[in-house]
């Protein structure tokens, strides 16, 4: 979803193309407060939200679309260099944050990987996610290290069941609650959390 309407058309012509028919795009407009409404209509897989809509804005759709619709995935976009709107897009919700500035054929990989369940992110905002920071380290058990890093190292649930030999179930369970006790909304900001702690080290 973009308030340009010439980059939003091109993707909707170039993405079916270059993905060979694996990419089908089923709704867009430049709307951000119905955003959320076209997502629950259409149901797709992954929506792009660009974070310069016109009020309410980018960020209020990426919140209002993942209250309103739980599992689709999210990847906000922008052409701005400052990263403070794709931290507030993550906050919100979102999986993960691309430039606007790039091609269609550079689109697609981190798109799919999206799908797929990974977070994707241009190696500059990484870099801040990940910048150690003084913040007082967060009080986790063993148990729950290992599963932050797990999800910080982009495993999946099937991957991490298999490390911490419990079911698939009790790795959701356990992700939940490890959220909870993060304050944080998804496995993106987990990550970072895991990042500024100085737990990816370990």
């Amino acid at each position: 979803m973009d308030d340009h309407t010439l980059f939003a058309r091109g993707l909707e012509l170039l993405l079916p193309v270059i993905s060979q028919g694996r990419v089908e795009v089923v709704g867009s407009t430049g709307d951000a407060s119905a955003a959320a409404g076209l997502v629950s209509r259409c149901r797709p897989d992954l929506v792009l939200v660009d974070l310069h809509m016109p009020p309410p804005g980018g960020i209020r759709a990426v919140a209002a679309i993942r209250r309103t619709t739980p599992l689709v995935r999210v990847v906000a976009m922008s052409d701005s260099t400052d990263p403070a709107p794709a931290l507030e897009a993550l906050r919100a919700g979102a999986e993960g944050y691309l430039p606007k500035t790039s091609e269609p054929e550079e689109l697609l990989p981190p798109l799919l990987a999206v799908l797929d369940g990974w977070a994707v992110f241009p190696a500059d905002l990484l870099r801040v996610l990940l910048r150690p920071s003084r913040c007082t380290p967060v009080d986790l058990d063993g148990e729950e290290r290992r599963l932050l890093r797990a999800i910080a190292a982009g495993r999946n649930t099937v991957d991490i069941a298999e490390e911490l030999h419990v079911s698939e179930r009790t790795v959701k369970r356990m992700t939940a609650a490890l959220l909870r006790k993060l304050r944080v909304s998804n496995r993106a900001e987990a990550a970072a959390v895991a990042g500024q702690a100085g737990l990816l080290g370990e």
